[in-house]
């Protein structure tokens, strides 16, 4: 018997939790604990998986003498493309508001929300923290972030054996992370019916559940479009002197791949094949490019991060301010470069997100249900962002394109 498909189980979940929430309110406790379970479940792994995902990611790129000019070129590449994306899913999520005026159930008093009040200036400075053990207890992702980026760089400082043991290490605790991470990720039904449940069944109006998730779904396809079908391509034309229009009819497989699997990993022997044969990269780019921007360059996932926590906020009505929105923006960014290539890993970078900012993490069980079709349309933008920068460095470094 062919297994069910698990966005299809999700969907399944989503109709049975609306059904059971409206129809038996008064039972929702016999289900409201597997939400509550799964919640607990995500919260264990966000701060293990971080730690060992940009501590393994940095350490491997290697010392600063041995990054080079490519390397500057390349990161340059995707520290920009990645903040001009997440810039456009924040005007949006400002423009349109869709959490806005969306009865969820989630509405509370500001008073019963700890958001982040700290000053900036103050926000830096504890971005340092004076005690990396109080920084795992209390949740401090930016202090966590900056701590792994730090241990990371200065493993390539050490001795080879150590350097050797480090990196072997924190290579394979993030293995071991992402397989715990899976096998979380498979209970995600349960966890969405016990909280989708929950929430309609004090939510007033499901009418306006669904306008809601309707709107949040819009804004973020329009946002992940405008940085697919113009920025990037803007950006490969002007800057690259490329042809974004033959280069994306080169890339036409890869890009499907991408979008059918929701993995930017599995997809990444079909882009390195399409990039250096049908685009005439040359294997030191693609080699070098491509599997660092699978892990890194994010442009889709740190977009999606900030139009889902724009939109919760918004749904538990909280207004940020544009200081907060500042850290949610900065914390996207830090955030997607440890996101991993495999589908529904946004979701516990949005956890991370919200944590930072003081928000709940029960939100995350309503967005999961339109995640899906959303985890596609944003792993296909990661793959076009890595390919046209792949492209606009070969072009930089004097390589001749077919392109």
């Amino acid at each position: 018997m062919k297994k069910i498909a698990l966005h299809w189980q999700i969907l399944i979940a989503l109709v049975l939790a609306v059904l059971f929430g409206a129809l038996l309110p008064n039972q929702i406790k016999y289900v409201s604990w597997m939400g509550d379970v799964f919640m607990r479940a995500l919260k264990m792994l966000i701060i293990p998986l971080i730690l060992s995902s940009i501590v393994s990611g940095v350490s491997n790129i290697g010392t600063g003498e041995n990054l080079g000019r490519l390397t500057f070129k390349t990161f340059s590449y995707y520290i920009i493309t990645s903040t001009l994306a997440i810039l456009t899913g924040l005007f949006l999520v400002n423009t349109i508001k869709p959490g806005v005026g969306a009865d969820m159930g989630l509405a509370q008093s500001i008073d019963n929300i700890h958001i982040m009040k700290e000053s900036f200036g103050q926000t830096l400075i504890n971005i340092v923290p004076t005690n990396i053990f109080q920084a795992f207890v209390e949740n401090k992702m930016l202090s966590i972030i900056f701590f792994a980026i730090i241990f990371g760089y200065f493993i390539n400082q050490v001795g080879t054996k150590h350097s050797s043991f480090l990196k072997d290490f924190f290579n394979s605790t993030f293995e071991v992370m992402m397989k715990i991470t899976l096998f979380v990720i498979k209970f995600t039904p349960l966890g969405v019916f016990g909280i989708v449940a929950k929430q309609i069944s004090t939510s007033p109006d499901l009418v306006q559940l669904a306008i809601g998730l309707g709107k949040f779904m819009f804004t973020a396809a329009a946002a992940l479009l405008i940085h697919s079908f113009i920025t990037l391509p803007l950006i490969s034309k002007y800057i690259g002197k490329i042809n974004p229009i033959k280069h994306f009819r080169n890339m036409t497989t890869p890009l499907l791949t991408a979008f059918s699997t929701s993995s930017s990993n599995a997809t990444l022997p079909l882009t390195m094949e399409a990039v250096e044969n049908n685009s005439g990269v040359s294997n030191k780019i693609t080699s070098f490019t491509l599997p660092l921007g699978a892990t890194i360059n994010m442009d889709g996932t740190a977009l999606y991060e900030c139009v889902a926590a724009m939109f919760i906020a918004q749904a538990y009505g909280v207004d940020l301010s544009f200081f907060q929105q500042f850290i949610v923006v900065m914390t996207a960014l830090l955030t997607s470069i440890g996101a991993a290539g495999i589908p529904m890993s946004s979701l516990v970078m949005i956890t991370v997100i919200l944590t930072q900012v003081g928000l709940p993490l029960e939100g995350v069980g309503l967005i999961l249900a339109v995640d899906r079709p959303l985890d596609m349309l944003r792993t296909a933008t990661n793959v076009w962002s890595d390919s046209c920068g792949a492209t606009i460095i070969a072009k930089s470094e004097g390589e001749i394109l077919t392109v």
